[in-house]
């Protein structure tokens, strides 16, 4: 069935800026097909909704999540206990419940033997309700290295190259490449520097070459520095940032994927009554470098570097449908709300690469959130979903 409705009398985010007074909204199909004042209506008939106190934005976007992973206190174990079936289950699970949080388009940066492809594919093309999913398929990681446990094992520049093969004949969107050690795989470091800059930039130049884009786990200086050389798209984390990081950062317009989330709910939540703990080298980790991340992203965000939002969702009491909240993390550490809905909406679509995403603009799609209040003012009516009235996707609404 068409969809064909009005959205009326509310405040606009139109994912760049808020727009004043309020404004309606005319759904047709699956996009957007007019935006005016509400006057501008006065002869419609057809179905609709009075949002008056209310603000219309577009659908969150997620650049970093785990959609094979449990969120339970030590999801790798979790995972060792599932089956395919059970994992391509909770793939779908997991998807819904995003998307049920107000989060429209995610990116899965590293999977379960491609059995996240099927969900992908099923939701993308209308199957299954889900938020729009971009994935990495395997992580390609040098050999003991952080991810080994479900990556792709790769050594040396040749070996690399043919790992990015790999997953572009899997089917892939995007390639990721681990180049630093990591919170979640014993006997690393999040400081090290896994892959070289040769290494790396054979990766990234290969998946260019077939028009992939790319992103990196990228903790330790040295590794995002080889990541950012290489020409990387996306630096994931970037707890160890320094000004020349930063500088070249710059320069090159890479993004950063913060995840402040990954971090903050392993110390807020160190102990599961109903699950496994969180490992303790995985605590003593975040407990090192915890104030790092936060003043890494801060300096980063006050040079006015790039950023998307990422949750890295799915990791220890990191829930999926929960990952709004990574909203409040970064209003937390001294950003303006208006530039984290920028940042959470059309600045991942622009990392993303879907043109006719995260804009409130005729002929885009319509994947819209509409909350209680204004998150101009407050950022607690977007990042708690208890706010959440509406959550419309391809101009079906979902929830509310």
């Amino acid at each position: 069935m068409t969809n064909n409705y009005l959205l009326r009398n509310a405040k606009v985010f139109d994912g760049k800026k808020m727009l004043s007074g309020t404004h309606s909204v005319l759904i047709e199909g699956s996009e957007i097909s007019r935006i005016d004042e509400d006057s501008a209506f006065s002869d419609f008939s057809g179905e609709q909704y009075d949002l008056a106190g209310k603000t219309l934005m577009p659908g969150l976007i997620d650049c970093h999540v785990h959609l094979c992973h449990t969120a339970s206190g030590d999801p790798k174990a979790d995972g060792l206990k599932l089956g395919p079936s059970q994992l391509t289950l909770l793939a779908l699970t997991n998807a819904q419940k995003t998307l049920k949080g107000g989060i429209t388009s995610v990116r899965d940066c590293g999977g379960r033997d491609y059995l996240e492809f099927g969900v992908r594919d099923a939701i993308n093309k209308g199957e299954f309700a889900g938020p729009t999913i971009h994935a990495s398929g395997k992580m390609i990681c040098m050999t003991g290295g952080h991810g080994n446990s479900y990556g792709r094992i790769a050594d040396g520049v040749e070996e690399v190259r043919k790992a990015v093969r790999e997953q572009i004949h899997a089917g892939c969107d995007m390639i990721k490449i681990m180049a630093t050690g990591g919170v979640m795989t014993p006997g690393v470091n999040p400081e090290d520097a896994h892959y070289s800059a040769e290494e790396m930039a054979s990766g990234v130049h290969e998946a260019h070459r077939f028009n992939k884009r790319t992103a990196s786990h990228a903790q330790g200086t040295e590794g995002i520095l080889n990541a950012v050389h290489a020409g990387i798209d996306s630096v994931e984390h970037g707890i160890f940032l320094t000004p020349e990081c930063i500088e070249l950062m710059l320069k090159e317009g890479t993004y950063v994927v913060p995840t402040l989330a990954a971090l903050y709910n392993i110390l807020a939540e160190p102990e599961d009554k109903n699950g496994p703990k969180v490992p303790d080298y995985m605590l003593e980790k975040c407990l090192r470098i915890s104030k790092t991340h936060q003043d890494s992203i801060k300096a980063f965000y006050k040079a006015g570097g790039k950023m998307a939002m990422g949750t890295d969702a799915g990791t220890p009491h990191n829930k999926h449908g929960k990952n709004a909240l990574e909203l409040r993390y970064l209003c937390q550490i001294g950003m303006s709300n208006e530039d984290v809905l920028r940042i959470s909406t059309f600045n991942g679509a622009d990392l993303m690469g879907l043109p006719q995403h995260g804009l409130i603009k005729e002929g885009f799609k319509a994947d819209i959130l509409i909350v209680n209040g204004d998150p101009s003012t407050d950022i607690e009516t977007v990042a708690d979903c208890a706010n959440h009235h509406m959550v419309i996707k391809n101009g079906a609404i979902f929830q509310g």
